[in-house]
């Protein structure tokens, strides 16, 4: 019996998922529980695994096809079942998804073709078939219409696998590989690089090399961009070789030295065909930074070579090839040493335009549509957490030893804040149109700054938690949040949320509040600064104390100046006294 595979909820307020890319092919066998295909959404990337053990008998909706919640994605049953579906009808450029394959049947010859070449043609792939299919541009987001062939990752005449990436499209919202819908050689390239494709249009053809061979001899007459490319199957050139025109008999085809000289896109896997997938952005990566995929062992889920993975790896090389730099130094005059360093540019991207990244795109929007939305202001007061410093010197190591992870600062704010919180319950609510919403809970999100850009996970339950509770889920969810292993529930829900932007330095700030929050808190760095100090008798001394700028941006709609001035007040009052060392013993 056959088992639909849906997609389930992802998350508050996430209505549909895109299709990333299917772990398993039509007619391969899925056990229950096994990671089926990956969806991505504006909040998180997630697998889906399968419901039942089987095979997988149809896929519905196709990678980069966007699907609502609750959608069916694709079907798992025996494989008996397989055969009684009935057959798909042959798809168009408007042909919904999961019906992408057209079966167009080559016609066959009663005569040899003029243009059949003297030399024997490549051999058929494995899996491949006498069919040519249509590589269609599929759906790429809500009111996109239309996309840019970015790079083609396939000449005419190589192989290509099943779902293998054949070629990059950028649209105004997201940069995306198009897989290739059958197994075969690239037959035809319809839509060059740097030319704009409507969605549903033909950008290649894939096929056997028989196709190639049986295909009619086109219209001399008709445009060259029309004209096939692969009329004749050309021989496989060697990698690093010009590609042939698409638009012209090989023999006759122009070098194309921009082509060549870019890295050869034949190796869209790190170890192998049977490898874990790379992202184009991270084969550009690699490529930029000279960081050969082969040598990188991933640490991402399946062995996936990450971002950070190819980042980790340059900056090993770079440091070995600068070893031997200081002692170059050392015996170089003191008088043609630069009076400062210049700072390196390490990121490569000074004097170049790119596209923005579809998170980037995401919190752009955010951040704009929560300045167009909540009256923003922002409050500040300085806290002494010294005696946060003294508390936290003396249990810090035993706390590592016992809990495996460091006791920050930021674990002792979030639990002052939380305790204010429940004491300044619309400073923990949120505005639903003319309705306030008090919140039962202190869902707390952090901001966490990863490669692909910040996130807000959630520690569901915060006022719950004791300070070393709270440290805990701290670092577990950044962690996780880095390497892009957490689940979209996760990143969702928050009450009120904490921002440390003092980890880079930053004294103090204006955060932008996380809707629908109606206040975010700010923490500066900690520095140690000369502040006057009264004692218990009213005598002022001067002392070094540790000390902290933190802000609240809050609501104007919902919360009043004075009352984020009292909410500040309790957070501060709170740390000051440090009155936390019940938790550890003390």
């Amino acid at each position: 019996m056959s088992t639909e595979v849906t997609l389930p909820a992802l998350g508050e307020s996430v209505t549909e998922g895109t299709v990333s890319r299917w772990l398993k092919e039509v007619g391969e066998h899925v056990d229950a529980d096994e990671p089926l295909l990956e969806v991505s959404t504006d909040k998180v990337d997630t697998e889906i695994p399968s419901p039942a053990s089987g095979t997988l008998l149809e896929i519905k909706f196709n990678e980069d096809d966007v699907a609502p919640v609750g959608a069916v994605l694709g079907i798992v049953g025996e494989p008996s079942e397989q055969g009684s579906a009935p057959a798909p009808e042959q798809a168009t450029p408007t042909a919904p998804a999961g019906t992408v394959e057209q079966a167009e049947e080559a016609p066959t010859p009663t005569e040899p073709a003029p243009a059949a070449p003297a030399e024997p043609s490549a051999p058929a792939p494995a899996g491949g078939s006498s069919d040519a299919t249509e590589v269609l541009l599929p759906a790429l987001g809500e009111s996109v219409t239309e996309g840019t062939v970015s790079r083609w990752l396939k000449e005419v005449g190589e192989e290509v696998d099943a779902d293998e990436p054949l070629l990059e499209v950028s649209t105004d919202k997201v940069d995306t590989e198009i897989p290739s819908p059958a197994a075969g050689v690239l037959l035809e390239i319809k839509v060059k690089e740097d030319e704009v494709a409507e969605v549903g249009s033909v950008l290649g053809v894939v096929g056997s090399p028989d196709a190639a061979a049986a295909a009619p001899e086109p219209d001399k007459g008709a445009p060259a961009s029309a004209a096939p490319a692969a009329s004749v199957a050309p021989t496989p050139e060697p990698v690093g070789a010009a590609p042939a025109a698409s638009a012209a008999p090989a023999a006759q085809a122009p070098a194309a030295p921009a082509r060549a000289a870019e890295p050869t896109p034949v190796a869209p896997r790190a170890t192998g065909e049977d490898g874990p997938y790379v992202t184009p952005l991270v084969r550009k990566m690699a490529a930029d930074n000279g960081v050969d995929l082969n040598s990188i062992t991933g640490t991402g889920v399946g062995g996936r070579i990450r971002k950070q993975d190819v980042l980790d790896a340059a900056e090993a090389a770079k440091k070995a090839a600068e070893a031997p730099a200081p002692a170059a130094a050392a015996a170089a005059p003191a008088a043609a040493q630069p009076s400062a360093k210049p700072v390196p540019d390490e990121s490569g991207k000074r004097g170049t335009t790119e596209k923005m990244s579809r998170m980037r795109t995401v919190i752009a929007s955010r951040m704009v549509e929560s300045l167009q939305t909540a009256a923003q202001l922002t409050a500040t007061v300085e806290v002494d957490l010294t005696a946060i410093s003294q508390l936290r010197k003396k249990v810090k190591d035993e706390f590592r030893r016992r809990e495996g992870t460091g006791l920050t600062y930021l674990a002792f704010i979030s639990k002052a804040t939380t305790e204010a919180l429940k004491a300044f319950p619309n400073i923990n609510a949120s505005i639903d149109g003319k309705n306030v919403v008090y919140h039962d809970a202190e869902n707390l999100g952090i901001a966490v700054d990863t490669p692909r850009g910040l996130i807000v996970p959630v520690i569901k339950n915060a006022g719950d938690l004791n300070v070393g509770g709270i440290a805990k889920q701290i670092a577990d969810l950044a962690s996780r949040g880095r390497d892009n292993q957490l689940g979209p529930d996760e990143l969702s829900g928050a009450t009120f949320t904490i921002t440390n932007y003092g980890s880079a330095g930053t004294l103090f700030d204006t955060p932008v509040i996380n809707q629908p929050n109606s206040g975010i808190l700010g923490t500066g760095a900690l520095v140690k600064r000369p502040v006057v100090v009264s004692d218990q008798f009213g005598n002022d001394t001067i002392a070094i104390r540790d000390m902290m700028y933190i802000s609240l941006t809050y609501d104007h709609r919902l919360i009043d100046g004075a009352v984020a001035a009292r909410f500040l007040s309790a957070v501060k009052a709170r740390l000051e006294e440090g009155a936390f060392g019940g938790e550890f013993g003390l």
